[in-house]
């Protein structure tokens, strides 16, 4: 149970602190924006939070760095001739109107054609890909869900999809439910399976301890390239929040 919530200003950089009932303090530096956050045990002062920031100050200025030089989409305007992203490629967006049912297809590896009704504005568009990424996230997840409850002995009650700032995905172990952000259908397949596989894990283990680690490590040997690659792939062009 969290107990307390503070933010440090640590030479130059924003530290968030959040204090909690365990032995060691954790720090890490986040996606897509290079946000600082600190787990500390609830004894731990600010001050020595303060020092324990300052001995990797070099080492947070250049995660940032990485993350800052991290490439992102540029802003959608859904006419012909952008680039799109499914499943970790990327597309080119052809818009065709038609008196037809809209819909999105597919051809071959580099083509995403969107057909639209007449007089459709860029929500409209953006409206209908967004729908169809839902729809193929769905159907993708169903089967690798039914395969990892099976392999981590667990079972979910709900999972859902939606838009979320700052997380892949998110796990409710009281409520047993999980929820995965839409992006991910973006993303490379085996970053999608690292998301859902962490997630799950929580349904075993809440917190990210040695024990949730290790499970990771046996159950998804590959698991931290999964989550680099997924870290180092482009980023939404929406402003994310801390």
């Amino acid at each position: 149970m969290i107990t307390d919530d503070t933010s440090l200003m640590v030479g130059g950089v924003h530290v968030s602190v959040v204090r909690k009932p365990i032995k060691n303090l954790h720090l890490g530096v986040y996606p897509p924006d290079g946000r600082v956050r600190v787990a500390a045990p609830v004894a731990i002062s600010d001050a020595a939070v303060r020092i324990a920031v300052i001995g990797r100050l070099r080492w947070i200025k250049q995660k940032q760095a990485g993350f800052e030089g991290q490439s992102r989409e540029s802003a959608r305007e859904m006419t012909s001739g952008e680039s799109h992203f499914y499943r970790g490629r990327r597309y080119r967006l052809q818009v065709v109107e038609s008196d037809g049912h809209p819909r999105v297809e597919l051809r071959g590896h580099h083509a995403m054609v969107l057909h639209v009704r007449a007089g459709w504005t860029a929500e409209d568009r953006e409206r209908l890909l967004q729908r169809w990424y839902r729809d193929r996230l769905r159907e993708i997840v169903s089967p690798l869900l039914t395969r990892w409850q099976d392999d981590l002995g667990v079972e979910v009650r709900e999972w859902g999809i939606k838009r979320m700032k700052t997380k892949w995905g998110s796990c409710n172990p009281k409520a047993r439910r999980i929820w995965l952000n839409l992006e991910l259908i973006k993303k490379p397949p085996a970053c999608l399976e690292y998301v859902l596989v962490h997630e799950l894990t929580h349904l075993v283990v809440e917190k990210h301890d040695d024990r949730f680690l290790r499970l990771m490590d046996r159950h998804l040997p590959t698991w931290r390239g999964r989550r680099a690659e997924l870290n180092a792939t482009p980023l939404a062009k929406e402003a994310w929040g801390c």
